[in-house]
């Protein structure tokens, strides 16, 4: 959604001015991609914190393998300058745990890291097994 259609359809459900300028900041600050920025509000770190939740774990694991082979990615390649599923973990997934802003958010990513680092060890065990 367009940032105008946005604030228009907030306007439609009685936000003030400062709640849809609120909304549009943490939406601004949610993507890892676009930047390290730290949102200035609680309810800006929360929202953060549960998009990087959503990339790692379980779910991470098969989302990062289902939009790679939408895009054709190899799944590993032992190459670490091709791109391929099994990078992105290194790119990316990994580093979640560690930019964690609330207690709980830290807590639920540390289970999640470590189910991801299991979870490598065992790709890679069976990997070059069969290689």
């Amino acid at each position: 959604m367009v940032k105008e259609e946005l604030q228009q359809f907030l306007r439609t459900l009685s936000f003030t001015s400062i709640e849809i300028n609120t909304i549009l900041s943490i939406i601004d600050s949610v993507s890892f991609t676009k930047g390290k920025r730290i949102p200035d509000t609680l309810e800006g770190k929360i929202v953060q914190d549960a998009d990087r939740l959503d990339a790692i774990g379980a779910i991470g694991i098969a989302r990062t393998f289902a939009y790679g082979g939408a895009k054709g990615q190899r799944l590993y390649d032992s190459n670490e300058t091709n791109n391929s599923s099994l990078r992105h973990f290194s790119d990316k997934l990994l580093k979640l745990r560690d930019v964690m802003h609330t207690r709980s958010a830290r807590g639920i990513a540390e289970q999640r890291h470590a189910f991801m680092e299991n979870y490598l060890k065992q790709f890679l065990s069976e990997w070059n097994f069969s290689e």
